[in-house]
Parts: structure tokens; C-alpha cells; sequence
């Protein structure tokens, strides 16, 4: 199966404290790969390298074989590899459909000018609807983002992050914050997102990583110690021994 991306001797010091120490992970096209870890392991300065919102101090990324290590987030998005953040990044005084609206015209390199070509519009209009389906938020489509229930917020989140329909896909801490109900919900979500497209997701449900997840990258004091298959991860004595514990069982 061919690569979607490929990290090598991956690095991040923020003056004498190495973060990054030196990761190499390979992520396969079409493939779910979760990245888990303690709190502390480097995980979100791992996806901030990854979608360029930090340069590495070593090593680099590829992203179907070109790389994109040093480049801007928006010029990564426009190669085709978003990120969804742990904090939810909505417009709240937009409506659903403006927040989509405006993540496509951003993924699309196009700005917010009022002066857009007609065409560029509809192209945004159509787009939007379509990912106001595919979140289940069709009902709340003219309702302010800022007034959406927490997991419909974390819905359109995911939504904007796939406006620009990126192929590559980084979700943070999905879940997070999530009752049993919502989480059930988030992960269908996922599923129906994850088809035809590549993704890593940071989570700390183990649950759901189990659930999602085709292969599982174990990240510790910002080195990875393991990767694998879910039963793989489960049941390796390093995992259990510096992570996981008795959430295996």
C-alpha cells in the first residue's frame, strides 16, 4: 500500500528540552493511525510539526512523497493535509453553514475577499452543503455556531477541517469532553469521514482508538516505542508497562 506520509528522524527542542526525539512513523494511504500516549509524550507537538504550525529541528515529513516539512500550515492545507485542534475553532457568531462557507474559501487558498469570482462562490455553497450532510448538522444549518451543543461544535469543527476536502486528515483529541452518547456518535462520524482518506488522530479513549483505529503508534517522552495493530498494542509488554496498564485488559 503506498504512503500518504512519511516522517524521518522527526526532532523538536525548545532550548535545552528535546520534545521530539527523533520519531519515524509511516502512515499508509487509506489507513486510520492512532497516536497514543501519556499526557506529556509530545503528542500535540508531534501534530504541530506534522501540520507545520511548528518547524522541526530535525528530520522531516513527506506527505505523498513530497515534503512538506518548513512550509506554512495553509500551503501544507493546500497540498491536502488539515488538522482539527483540541480546542473547538468555530466562528460563533457565524451560522453552520458560514463556518463551512469560509473554511472551504480558506482551504482553497482564496481568502475572504469580498470581490470572489461568482463561480468560486458556488463551488463554496455546494461544498458546504455537502459537508453539512455528511456531519448530520443539516438541521442547524442558519443556527449560530456559538450556540451549538458541545458535540455538534466538535461535528462542525471536523466538518471545516474536511471542507477543503483534504485527503490527509489530523483529528486532536476528538472525543474529548464527550458523554458515552456523543462519543458513540463523534466515532461514526469518523467512520464516515475516514473513507477515501488517510487518518491520524490523537485520543485518549482507548475505546475508541481500539474501535478506529487500523494501526496504533505508541508515543512516550517523545519517542515511539511501539506500533502495531490494535491487538498488537494490547498486548505488548512495553505498551502495558509504560502506558497503557490495566486499560488493556
Amino acid at each position: 500500500m503506498s504512503e500518504a506520509l512519511n516522517i524521518l528522524g522527526l526532532k523538536k527542542s525548545f532550548g535545552p528540552a528535546e520534545v521530539i526525539r527523533g520519531v519515524d512513523l509511516t502512515v499508509a494511504r487509506g489507513e486510520v493511525h492512532a497516536v497514543i500516549g501519556p499526557n506529556g509524550a509530545g503528542k500535540s507537538t508531534f501534530f504541530n510539526l506534522v501540520s507545520g504550525a511548528f518547524a522541526p529541528s530535525a528530520g522531516q515529513v513527506s506527505l505523498h512523497g513530497r515534503r512538506i516539512d518548513g512550509l506554512a500550515p495553509e500551503k501544507i492545507q493546500q497540498r491536502g493535509l488539515a488538522r482539527s485542534f483540541q480546542v473547538s475553532n468555530v466562528f460563533g457568531n457565524l451560522s453552520v453553514f458560514e463556518n463551512l462557507r469560509c473554511a472551504c474559501f480558506k482551504q482553497s487558498g482564496a481568502g475572504y475577499a469580498f470581490w470572489r469570482p461568482a463561480g468560486s462562490v458556488k463551488r463554496a455553497n455546494r461544498r458546504a452543503e455537502e459537508v453539512l450532510e455528511m456531519i448530520g448538522l443539516r438541521a442547524l444549518r442558519d443556527s449560530p455556531a456559538g450556540a451549538l451543543p458541545y458535540a455538534s461544535q466538535r461535528a462542525l469543527e471536523i466538518g471545516m477541517t474536511i471542507a477543503g476536502d483534504a485527503d490527509v486528515v489530523l483529528l486532536d483529541e476528538p472525543t474529548a469532553g464527550m458523554s458515552n452518547t456523543e462519543t458513540t456518535q463523534a466515532v461514526s462520524l469518523i467512520r464516515r469521514i475516514a473513507e477515501g482518506r488517510t487518518l491520524m488522530i490523537v485520543e485518549h479513549d482507548m475505546g475508541v482508538v481500539f474501535e478506529l483505529a487500523d494501526r496504533i503508534s505508541v508515543l512516550v517522552y517523545g519517542e515511539i516505542i511501539a506500533t502495531g495493530t490494535p491487538d498488537a498494542i494490547r498486548n505488548d509488554p512495553r505498551v502495558k508497562e509504560a502506558y497503557l496498564g490495566e486499560e488493556a485488559a
